[in-house]
């Protein structure tokens, strides 16, 4: 008899679970309990919807809840933009340079160009560290002040650059490196 109850209760277990997760449809038509990445997926696709057209200096923590969930456990380094009209509201996100697990070559035309394809008025630079450490290295001081200058050259004004690892995020301008 408690062979039976356990049984029971173990299946009752196994249904309360999956009905109690988020589910996905497939290409059949079927639902099916979400597996994580998807999960992961789909709460980035929400907070780029809660980004765009907001006003980052109004509500800075939605941005920075964006790139904790965005770059905060890549094995690797991602540099990317953030594109801001002459509002600071958000334009675009843009992942531009991926690297290795210790740094990304990131290009200063690059940046000045999409900057200008996206008609940008403002920049917020960002990238991470997989490291787990959100310190800026000299070489992330040195980036921010040649991207500051060049983005300058053509009235982009440079916000911040944020640093993300894991779930930590340091600001250059908050630390008055900027």
């Amino acid at each position: 008899m408690s062979q039976g109850l356990f049984s029971s209760l173990d299946s009752f277990v196994a249904v309360s679970s999956a009905a109690s997760s988020l589910l996905v449809r497939d290409v059949g038509g079927e639902y099916r309990p979400a597996d994580a990445d998807e999960v992961l997926q789909a709460a980035q696709r929400v907070l780029a919807a809660r980004v765009r057209g907001t006003d980052v200096l109004t509500s800075p923590a939605v941005v920075k809840d964006f790139l904790r969930a965005r770059l905060g456990n890549l094995p690797h380094e991602i540099f990317a933009v953030v594109h801001l009209d002459a509002q600071h509201r958000v334009l675009d996100y843009v992942e531009m340079f991926r690297g290795t697990v210790s740094q990304t070559s990131v290009y200063p035309r690059e940046v000045v160009k999409d900057a200008l394809g996206r008609n940008s008025s403002a920049l917020l630079l960002v990238h991470n560290h997989p490291s787990g450490s959100p310190e800026p290295s000299r070489a992330d001081e040195l980036l921010t002040q040649t991207l500051k200058s060049a983005a300058a050259l053509v009235d982009v004004r440079v916000l911040d650059h944020l640093i993300v690892a894991g779930n930590e995020l340091m600001s250059f301008a908050e630390r008055g490196l900027l």
